[in-house]
């Protein structure tokens, strides 16, 4: 259980976020709901929360700006006293073939989920060694580990949080702070619900389970990463994706 830690999910008013948020909630912990344009589903994310009897706040940060996810964190930090969980989850998708894939959609998705994961985890690091504690866990993908094409932008931005992930680890582990990501594999969300039945039917063929995960599978799995539980794992790369990677 996790509670009195204070949690901090990014990218947390809809779908897998939406998820982690609720999880977290539900095993004790105060969440504080990262949004970036999405005001009224925080806000229902916040009031789902606090109709069980958690506590929640939601916060507007765009995590692609340096400066703002400084004073957010540091503000989370100034209201609540300290920062326990971090979820790096926030994050867009551009899709396009190489030949056509524009340099804004580019530079657009790994501004938002990987310069987006640096900014929040090296804000909370300098908390997390002073508490000598911390669980930070980052939302990769597992078309970072095998790519997937048309999603040139997006496998390098979920690769990219992989080594990250795993560079941090290192550095912080001796502070008692451990960092793990998670790497998804085709989820019932919002851009899944987008695609074809074709695409979906050919997709659940690679996947050994034969079905999407859902948003709470992967929120079980974040939950279990930030809790007491899995303190001694670090740097490791979670593969929720129903076997589709063995």
């Amino acid at each position: 259980m996790l509670e009195g830690k204070t949690a901090v999910v990014t990218g947390a008013s809809r779908g897998i976020g939406r998820a982690v948020a609720l999880e977290l909630a539900e095993q004790g912990a105060q969440v504080i709901i990262n949004y970036n344009g999405s005001l009224e589903s925080a806000e229902q994310v916040k009031s789902e929360i606090e109709a069980k009897g958690g506590k929640a706040e939601a916060v507007q940060c765009n995590v692609a700006d340096f400066e703002q996810c400084s004073d957010f964190i540091s503000k989370v930090i100034k209201d609540f006293g300290k920062i326990d969980i971090l979820v790096n989850n926030a994050g867009i998708t551009r899709d396009g073939l190489l030949m056509k894939m524009s340099e804004k959609d580019f530079d657009d998705v790994i501004a938002i989920n990987l310069k987006g994961t640096f900014n929040t985890m090296r804000a909370a690091a300098r908390q997390m060694i002073r508490q000598r504690s911390g669980r930070i866990i980052n939302m990769s993908s597992v078309v970072g580990i095998c790519g997937n094409a048309g999603q040139v932008n997006y496998a390098a931005s979920k690769a990219g949080v992989i080594g990250m992930t795993k560079s941090a680890a290192k550095e912080l582990a001796s502070r008692g702070v451990t960092i793990n990501a998670v790497a998804p594999g085709f989820v019932e969300t919002e851009m899944t619900a987008a695609l074809s039945d074709k695409v979906k039917e050919e997709a659940v063929k690679q996947i050994p389970m034969g079905r999407f995960g859902k948003p709470e599978d992967i929120a079980k799995t974040v939950a279990f990463l930030a809790s007491e539980e899995a303190g001694y794992i670090t740097g490791q790369v979670i593969q929720a994706d129903g076997g589709m990677a063995i």
